[in-house]
């Protein structure tokens, strides 16, 4: 928890409880239904929520913004994003329901209405999102096919709408027919080692690929 306030020094009470008590939470459930490993949960805020929160480095979500979460897993970065920004919408998305399972009764623990969740695959989900986030659940080509056509065309940030994905290593191959493309590396934000290869990679995308 040090972490985060080391690095978001200006969060509300509020935030802060609710920060506080994700890793009550996410190790209780943990041990009935296993969605993060052992070292990752000795390690939370630094593997997951710090991780999740480098999108918020790189853009402040605007009241109203709509963000959906693919492949979301254990809530990451989608709890930790609607905890950072309590007045946007997040839907969350996984296709395996134990997982959500977890996410349901983190929400609820934590009092979030901001939140909704789906078992689905993203592409039987219907409707716009500002931004579509998620961590590295598939290489960028994939994704941009899973996601077609769920970005909305009306912008509310400098930032233009598109997709906001965590993602480690070179990715050079991956990205090269993406020209539009920009890399954050989460060095410039965050000091530790974890995050050396860390990065967020911005892609516009409009409303019809």
């Amino acid at each position: 928890m040090d972490l985060v306030l080391k690095y978001f020094p200006n969060l509300t009470a509020d935030q802060i409880n609710k920060f506080k008590g994700l890793e009550s939470l996410y190790q209780d459930w943990n041990l009935k239904i296993n969605v993060v490993s052992r070292k990752d949960i000795d390690e939370l805020y630094l593997r997951h929520v710090l991780h999740s929160l480098g999108i918020a480095k790189v853009i402040q979500f605007t009241d109203g913004t709509r963000i959906l979460d693919v492949g979301t897993g254990g809530g990451f970065p989608g709890i930790p994003l609607a905890i950072m920004f309590p007045h946007c919408q997040f839907h969350l998305v996984d296709s395996i329901g134990k997982k959500l399972k977890v996410v349901d009764e983190v929400v609820e623990g934590l009092g979030l209405t901001n939140v909704k969740t789906t078992h689905s695959r993203v592409e039987e989900i219907v409707g716009t999102y500002d931004f579509i986030v998620s961590r590295a659940v598939a290489a960028m080509p994939t994704f941009v096919h899973w996601v077609k056509g769920k970005i909305d065309k009306q912008q509310r940030h400098e930032l233009k709408n598109g997709i906001l994905y965590l993602k480690g290593g070179d990715l050079t191959e991956e990205l090269k027919d993406y020209r539009t493309t920009t890399i954050y590396n989460l060095t410039d934000y965050f000091k530790e080692d974890f995050f050396d290869t860390k990065k967020v990679v911005h892609l516009p995308l409009k409303q019809r690929l």
